[in-house]
């Protein structure tokens, strides 16, 4: 999925959730701040485990440029311990998991612009509508974090390009 695609998702939900919420506002119930942060934790997680991926991949990437032909993996330092191999059902995983998690950002983000598009003007007319602007805030937030991070799981679970092409950067294959 593109970033534009992302970007349409989230404006057409805006749009939906903006119509929504002004025509219910009155009978929804009180939006409380913790409500958007299980995609702050989703968030988190993700880029942990984009970090954590991208160094193992790193480190496998530099033992077999260190070690040509060896059947025992190596980082390039002598000093540091075998390198556990990247399983490649691990790393395709991870590409989906990234790709329906980028797309769920964007869906909450457009979700939680909706909200906030509409409570926003009303924080001077409306009671709720200050706590519902932070919730809103919140969620635009997490969830923005959400597709972030899962954006960068998706580039660091991208095969890179052979050596030998390396004349065209850029050009690697999605996993």
């Amino acid at each position: 999925m593109s970033r534009r695609d992302l970007v349409v998702v989230a404006a057409g939900l805006a749009l939906a959730a903006w119509l929504l919420v002004r025509a219910t506002y009155g009978s929804l119930p009180p939006l409380r701040w913790w409500l958007p942060v299980p995609l702050a934790v989703l968030a988190v997680a993700e880029a942990l485990g984009a970090r954590t991926l991208r160094a193992r991949l790193a480190a496998q990437r530099a033992a077999r440029r260190s070690a040509r032909g060896g059947e025992t993996v190596r980082a390039a330092d002598p000093a540091t311990p075998l390198v556990r191999p990247v399983e490649p059902m691990l790393v395709a995983r991870l590409a989906v998991l990234a790709q329906a998690s980028a797309f769920v950002g964007a869906a909450f983000v457009g979700i939680w612009a909706g909200v906030l598009l509409h409570v926003g003007p009303a924080v001077s007319r409306l009671q709720a509508a200050g706590s519902d602007t932070v919730t809103a805030v919140v969620g635009v937030l997490c969830a923005a974090a959400l597709t972030a991070a899962a954006l960068w799981l998706e580039s660091v679970c991208r095969v890179p390009p052979e050596e030998r092409d390396e004349q065209r950067p850029g050009d690697g294959v999605r996993a």
